[in-house]
């Protein structure tokens, strides 16, 4: 429970925050008035209601202004006139219906009949897929039809609802470890390989190939890319899910992969403000604590999240941080000041939350309690609180209570219906592909980004015989398969490979492989070691062409480990 003093705070702080959304109003209004059909408008201004609204029933918020000018477009991507659209359909709504237009649900197992029925029951904007709600073939690969027929459902039950924008239908699908959707779906490298990359254009084009399969499936909304900036072997939870430990890199690689995204009719989650790379902690586990000063923060972890404010991008994740130079000890999700701290850099568009379900967040705040709290900090969607039912009640109470002023839900429902609006816009205008149709683009992207690190540049290392050392099952088998594919034989006796994974257990041998993360190569003796940044059967393919002298390594090491510099490379 906060104190008085505290209440008292939080809720000046939210006047400012009000006064200033007021601000913007207005200069909206003016700027949309100048755009010229086609070119960029401002953010969209807050929809604000009654300020007699005190009951469920009561929340109308007023009608704003008409903003639209033909071909007018606000900073992050919505026309005016999905503004003003957004603008009316929310002023019908009762806070019943705000409040669940704001969340997206999550659910256990692969039935997903309770989900849909929350759907109709809290008005939930949609539903995020976990890998556990994946439908599977006997086999153990992903059914499409059957997946397809679960997005449906949630696509359903929106429309049931009488909304007449899709659904938020998300997943996590960056590419390396964290893809919930595999085979038969193409297997893409971590992000890591396009630092190594280094190569903007080939981001865009993988990121409309990866989406364009996902957007084949009823998907709608993908939490990608992060554009977190690792610091190395100390940072226990993006590691090769970063681009590269430079934010100058990172900063230019995630608008690229952006754009890509949004070709294929799917909206990207830029994630994780205010940085998740250089904390020594998974907030999955528990409360990670950023000790970096303001100054070290906005050279380093915040750059790539000013570029993609500058670049227009539709939505950004705020993380679960609690950040000392912001608000001590506060998880950044329910941190006012860390929310000021993202629109201070420019961006305008929806702040999604990471999952309200992590330790981070739910050992402080259990059951459905973060959810308003994150709303009056500044949060505009909510995703995956623990218990979607408390929460929505908590979201009805706080309004109830003033605890959440109405204008605070109104302005988050509103930017959320208008970024869904324009997704229906974004996907009439997008191809999708069908699954597994992108292997080869994925086999080019890792093939672009595969580093030699030490060791002869070109030429044939392995002489036609290769025998493993350390992987997976699976490893092993599209090592094989790769190398079967080049007339390289695997079996006892041949020059000795190591595949190294996340962990970095390996022996000593004549090569050595990094299946992730580089610095994995620490921990292994060998007189030629490569980063292949991904176990993907294109990754492997990659690797044999590079072994068999069939092709360069024209990657570049896109971070520094304890034995190479960054920028290590043939």
């Amino acid at each position: 429970m906060k104190s008085a003093a505290h209440r008292a705070n939080t809720g000046d702080q939210q006047r400012r925050r009000g006064s200033r959304h007021l601000g913007l109003a207005v200069l909206t209004l003016l700027l949309v008035s100048a755009c010229t059909p086609g070119g960029g408008g401002a953010g969209a201004p807050s929809a604000t209601p009654p300020a007699s609204s005190s009951g469920p029933s009561a929340s109308q918020p007023a009608t704003a202004e008409p903003t639209a000018t033909a071909g007018a477009r606000l900073s992050w991507g919505p026309s005016t006139q999905q503004y003003d659209d957004a603008v009316a359909a929310v002023a019908d709504m009762t806070t019943e219906e705000l409040a669940g237009q704001v969340m997206v649900g999550f659910y256990a197992g692969t039935d997903p009949a309770s989900q849909e029925q929350a759907i109709r029951d809290l008005h939930l904007a949609g539903s995020i897929v976990m890998g556990d709600n994946v439908p599977l073939t006997a086999d153990g690969a992903v059914d499409p039809v059957a997946m397809t027929a679960v997005t449906r459902g949630f696509t359903d039950a929106v429309a049931a609802d009488g909304r007449t924008w899709p659904a938020v239908v998300s997943v996590d699908q960056e590419g390396g470890q964290v893809a919930r959707l595999g085979s038969p779906l193409t297997s893409w490298p971590t992000p890591m390989t396009y630092g190594a990359a280094a190569d903007p254009a080939l981001l865009e084009t993988s990121m409309t190939a990866m989406n364009s399969e996902l957007a084949g499936l009823g998907f709608t909304m993908n939490h990608a890319p992060s554009v977190d900036v690792t610091t190395g072997a100390d940072d226990p939870t993006i590691g090769a899910r970063a681009y590269s430990d430079d934010p100058e890199l990172v900063a230019e690689l995630g608008p690229a992969a952006v754009t890509g995204m949004l070709a294929s009719g799917i909206l990207p989650s830029v994630k994780h403000f205010p940085g998740h790379g250089s904390v020594p902690a998974d907030s999955h586990l528990e409360l990670p604590v950023q000790t970096a000063s303001l100054t070290e923060l906005k050279d380093r972890d915040w750059a790539p999240f000013g570029a993609a404010a500058e670049a227009g991008v539709p939505v950004m994740m705020m993380g679960h941080i609690a950040v000392e130079a912001l608000d001590p000890g506060v998880p950044s999700s329910v941190s006012a000041a860390n929310y000021d701290a993202l629109r201070d850099l420019g961006f305008e568009g929806v702040v999604v939350t990471d999952a309200l379900n992590m330790a981070a967040v739910e050992q402080l705040y259990p059951g459905g309690q973060a959810a308003a709290r994150a709303l009056a900090a500044g949060a505009d969607l909510l995703l995956m609180p623990t218990d979607a039912y408390a929460a929505h009640a908590g979201i009805v109470a706080a309004i109830q209570d003033g605890t959440l002023p109405s204008e605070r839900l109104a302005e988050a429902a509103t930017r959320v219906v208008t970024l869904m609006m324009w997704q229906a816009e974004l996907a009439d205008d997008a191809e999708t592909a069908s699954p597994g149709e992108h292997g080869p683009a994925s086999e080019a992207a890792s093939a672009a980004g595969i580093t030699v690190l030490t060791g002869a540049c070109e030429g044939d290392l392995l002489n036609g015989t290769a025998s493993i050392i350390g992987g997976t099952a699976a490893d092993v088998e599209r090592f094989t398969a790769a190398a079967a594919d080049r007339g390289v034989t695997v079996g006892a006796g041949g020059t000795t490979v190591a595949l190294v994974g996340p962990d970095g257990a390996g022996a000593a041998a004549d090569i050595a492989v990094a299946l992730d993360a580089p610095w994995s190569l620490d921990a292994v003796d060998a007189p030629v070691e490569i980063a292949a940044y991904s176990n993907t059967p294109g990754a492997f393919a990659a690797v044999l062409d590079v072994l068999t002298g069939a092709a360069a390594a024209p990657g570049r090491l896109p971070v520094a480990t304890a034995g190479y510099d960054a920028g290590t490379g043939c």
